[in-house]
């Protein structure tokens, strides 16, 4: 993209000397700056006047009323990137392609948000600026994008936190390094480490390509090693290495491929005759596509919108014989409706799941322990999106299929040890929530407010031949129920929710009491 070659005569668009609702729309380009009025030379040398900036607003002003009542035609004539150094200039030509398609000057203020928007979710960037000037002389109806972009001073960037995992089953303290563009392509290389106070690891290598060979969606890949541990649940720990790469990540399309060397041992010596008949090693090979749409105004505290999510895996894409054979799928569906006082709205969803083995005689094999559903686990499902998990009341992985473990005597308190909850093959789960703003003026500038609740859901085993024994009536009748209320404030980051929850309906073994329980939900 080559400079011009004569400095063109800016179009009058200075923020300042536009209408409020044209100038806060400007503004929004470059996020919100405000920038400083400045009288340019002229080509001649002579400064420029009061009365010539005095012509600018009268044509300003002139141009933002033709705005409001027609359409203003215009056609880019360049695209002028100024200020990187480091960054190529294909990698930021293509995420304001955008730009060029505008043909009309409200088309292309609405392309510039996009566009700027797009750069700084490069996250190489300390600041971008879009400004508009006009085209050539000799082409009227024409003009030049003029990008300014900052690129970041340091390359390395960290953080530290602490936080709960989708499933609540403990908190972890986590902590990533980043070194950002390291050769101009908009490249990304982190390295991540991981560690749960249930003695859950995960230490990450990845890397991320904004525009890999032309293609129009980012590329990923990350190298893991990880551990679960579930043995307080499950009587078995999960290590896996493995590699995941990122084919596909658009607006509402995700495709993932994930191969991973997968270890599931017990060395509690205690599990139940359906773990250990899972001991030992295989070989994860899976397709994962994701679809989500999700029009809701918050992911924290949604009043408005809904959302769905449906998420396909095929595993078993390899030709050696321990490699995992499956099928999974899930969908989740969320709708909010304002109801109009107080801020209240009245939330509910429904998710459901089913997993199966495929292969040779796969209607009598057992479907892996870690690819089944589990239930429980006191976090919000307003916030889980994704599939069936959470259920108030409940513990994690605290209902559902259940086996004792081995009669082994505990030397020193001789209490025998419980059961394993082994997962279900099929999962449904349905919640509603009314949330509403607390009469008082000091809460509702915190945005802390109430909500009431209602949740159910159940699981079931269909693989070695178990389908046989299903039915719906049976399966509705099984179903686990809780209700309850309390108060909930929200943060930047996560949801803290300090609840009364009652358990309507239970099974045998479940894992559930009512009573008064403080909760931390992240989006998902």
């Amino acid at each position: 993209m080559a400079n011009p070659t004569e400095k063109p005569e800016p179009i009058p668009s200075t923020p300042k000397l536009e209408p409020k609702d044209e100038r806060e729309e400007l503004e929004d380009i470059n996020g919100g700056e405000e920038e400083e009025e400045e009288y340019e030379d002229e080509d001649d040398g002579k400064p420029r006047t009061r009365e010539d900036a005095i012509a600018d607003r009268i044509k300003a002003e002139s141009l933002f009323r033709r705005m409001r009542e027609t359409p203003v035609a215009v056609r880019v004539h360049d695209v002028i990137v100024k200020g990187n150094e480091k960054t190529k200039d294909h990698v930021i030509e293509a995420e304001v392609d955008v730009l060029r398609q505008a043909t009309t000057l409200q088309e292309l203020l609405k392309a510039s948000k996009v566009a700027n928007f797009n750069l700084q979710a490069l996250d190489i960037f300390d600041a971008v600026k879009i400004t508009l000037d006009s085209g050539p002389p000799e082409l009227p109806g024409t003009t030049n994008v003029v990008i300014d972009v900052v690129e970041s001073k340091s390359p390395f960037t960290g953080q530290v936190g602490t936080f709960t995992k989708a499933e609540a089953r403990s908190s972890s303290l986590e902590g990533s390094l980043k070194y950002k563009n390291i050769f101009g392509y908009g490249d990304i290389w982190d390295g991540s480490l991981a560690y749960g106070c249930d003695h859950s690891t995960e230490v990450g290598l990845g890397m991320c390509l904004p525009r890999f060979r032309g293609r129009p969606t980012p590329f990923t890949s990350r190298v893991y090693l990880s551990t679960q541990d579930w043995l307080k649940f499950s009587s078995y720990k999960e290590r896996a290495l493995g590699l995941s790469l990122g084919l596909i990540a658009s607006k509402y399309h995700e495709l993932a491929y994930n191969i991973a060397w997968r270890n599931v041992i017990d060395p509690s010596q205690m599990a139940s005759r359906s773990i250990r008949r899972q001991l030992g090693h295989n070989l994860v090979s899976a397709l994962k596509y994701t679809f989500k749409f999700d029009q809701r105004n918050s992911s924290l505290r949604p009043t408005r919108g809904y959302s769905f999510i449906s998420t396909s895996q095929i595993g078993g894409l390899a030709p050696d014989s321990r490699t995992l054979r499956f099928l999974r799928q899930e969908i989740d569906l969320r709708y909010a409706v304002p109801l109009g006082f107080y801020r209240a709205a009245l939330n509910f969803g429904v998710a459901g799941g089913i997993t199966f083995p495929w292969g040779s005689e796969y209607k009598s094999k057992a479907s892996c322990i870690p690819e089944r559903f589990f239930l429980g686990g006191n976090i919000s499902p307003v916030c889980s999106l994704g599939g069936p998990s959470a259920l108030w009341g409940f513990k994690t992985r605290g209902l559902g299929p259940n086996e004792s473990r081995r009669e082994v005597q505990d030397n020193e308190s001789g209490d025998t040890y419980e059961r394993d909850f082994v997962g279900g093959d099929v999962a449904v789960t349905a919640f509603a929530d009314l949330s509403f703003d607390f009469p008082v003026k000091w809460f509702r500038d915190r945005g802390i407010h109430g909500h009431v609740f209602a949740c159910a859901g159940n699981m079931a085993e269909l693989s070695e031949n178990k389908y046989r024994n299903f039915t719906a009536t049976k399966f509705l009748e099984t179903f686990r129920s809780s209700v309850g209320a309390g108060i909930v404030v929200p943060t930047s980051l996560f949801r803290m929710e300090i609840n009364y929850c009652h358990i309507l309906k239970k099974q045998e073994h479940d894992r559930a009491k009512s009573g008064f329980f403080m909760t931390f939900s992240t989006p998902s």
